[in-house]
C-alpha cells in the first residue's frame, strides 16, 4: 500500500487539489487497492472547511471533484502512518522535515516538485492571493506532477 500525504500551508488550495488529482489518476488506472492518499497543512486556519471554491473549481475542469474533502492539520502521528509525506514548498519542506525530527519518525518526505518534468519547478506557487487564473495554473502544475509520481510509484513497486 502506497500512503502518500500532500502538505501545504492551510490545505484549502494546492494539497487538496493534489490529493484529488492524484486520487483521480489512480483511480483511472484502477489501482485503488494500492493507494492511501490524503492531505493536510501545517496550520489550522480552515480546520473542517472544504477547498477554497476556486480550487473546487479548478480541479473540475479536470474532472476532478475535491468539494467533499475537508481541511486538517498534519499531527505527529501522521508522520508514522504515511510513507510519503509530500510538500507544496520548500516552507512546508522545513516544517515537515522539524516534525519529523522531533516525532523521529521514518516517512519520506519530498517536494511534489521532485516528481515534477516541468523545468525550472521548485516550488507549487500559493493561488490564495491571486485571481482563479492562478488556480488554473496551479491546478494544471499539480496535474502533471501527480502524473509524473504516479508512474514513479507504479515503477517503484
Amino acid at each position: 500500500m502506497n500512503n502518500i500525504l500532500f502538505i501545504c500551508l492551510g490545505n484549502i488550495c494546492r494539497s487538496p487539489l493534489a490529493e484529488g488529482f492524484l486520487q483521480y489518476h489512480v483511480n483511472q488506472r484502477k489501482l485503488e487497492g494500492s493507494f492511501n492518499i490524503d492531505s493536510a497543512g501545517t496550520g489550522n486556519w480552515h480546520i473542517g472547511k472544504p477547498p477554497d471554491r476556486r480550487a473546487i473549481r479548478a480541479a473540475a475542469e479536470y474532472g476532478v471533484d475535491i468539494s467533499k474533502l475537508r481541511a486538517r492539520q498534519i499531527t505527529p502521528k501522521d508522520m508514522d502512518s504515511f510513507a510519503l509525506v509530500i510538500a507544496m514548498d520548500r516552507n512546508n519542506l522545513s516544517d515537515l522535515q522539524l516534525l519529523r525530527n522531533n516525532t523521529n519518525a521514518g516517512c519520506q518526505i519530498e517536494l511534489l516538485s521532485e516528481s515534477s518534468l516541468e523545468p525550472g519547478f521548485i516550488d507549487v506557487p500559493d493561488p490564495w492571493y491571486g485571481d482563479y487564473k492562478d488556480f488554473q495554473s496551479v491546478a494544471r502544475q499539480i496535474d502533471s506532477a501527480c502524473c509524473s509520481l504516479l508512474e514513479k510509484l507504479i515503477q517503484d513497486d
